[in-house]
């Protein structure tokens, strides 16, 4: 019969789960379990990605936002420069002052005026190549010409018996009109010219139109 020697350690029993015990380090001491809060990475865990940038600091990064301001530098001298640009600074300067007062409506420009509503026009139809015309708005006591046939660099003018004279020229395309001249409210007689640029390509020469109160205004 074989007596078990107390000192021997090589088996150990299995504890009450029935798992075998951790096992222990060099020292004696049994390793602890792996901790299931701990999300150190491991040496195989790729790097966290760096967050992307919006995509509005793209665009205002760098070339693209020295190609933006040079874009609005190039419009703004466009604007200041041409024409057209010309006519969208006195519109947005020539602030509504009138009808009501011709004193105040003349030199305006009867489109930003609101004149331009209720004017009556006369226009021959007979000899009249560059369609030369003459409106005159009762409401802001004033009269203007236009002309709507004509090549750039010609120039129509309206002038009122006693009163002042606007002269307009074409800069580009082929229409103008003139400011606003203040006429009374009872009697007035107004003349407006058509004036060929010398040397230019319109073919007509310069002839003018005339009207007064009494003229048939459509």
């Amino acid at each position: 019969m074989t007596t078990a020697n107390p000192d021997d350690n090589s088996t150990a029993p299995a504890g009450p789960s029935g798992n075998s015990p951790a096992p222990a380090d060099p020292g004696g001491n049994p390793t602890p379990p792996a901790d299931p809060g701990d999300n150190s990475p491991t040496p195989g865990d790729p790097p966290n990605s760096p967050a992307r940038p919006p995509w509005w600091k793209k665009w205002l990064s760098g070339p693209a936002a020295l190609a933006y301001a040079v874009a609005i530098v190039g419009a703004v001298v466009t604007a200041v420069v041409t024409p057209v640009g010309d006519h969208v600074l006195n519109s947005l300067f020539d602030e509504p002052s009138c009808p009501g007062d011709g004193a105040a409506c003349d030199g305006k420009n009867p489109q930003n005026q609101g004149c331009a509503e209720d004017a009556g026009t006369f226009k021959p139809t007979v000899g009249n190549p560059a369609h030369l015309q003459i409106r005159y708005s009762e409401d802001c006591e004033a009269v203007w010409a236009k002309i709507e046939k004509g090549s750039p660099g010609d120039q129509v003018t309206v002038s009122v018996t006693g009163g002042k004279t606007r002269t307009a020229e074409i800069a580009y395309d082929h229409d103008q009109f003139t400011h606003m001249v203040s006429v009374p409210d009872d009697e007035f007689q107004v003349t407006a010219c058509a004036v060929p640029k010398p040397g230019g390509k319109s073919t007509f020469e310069r002839y003018c139109i005339h009207a007064t109160e009494a003229t048939a205004w459509r």
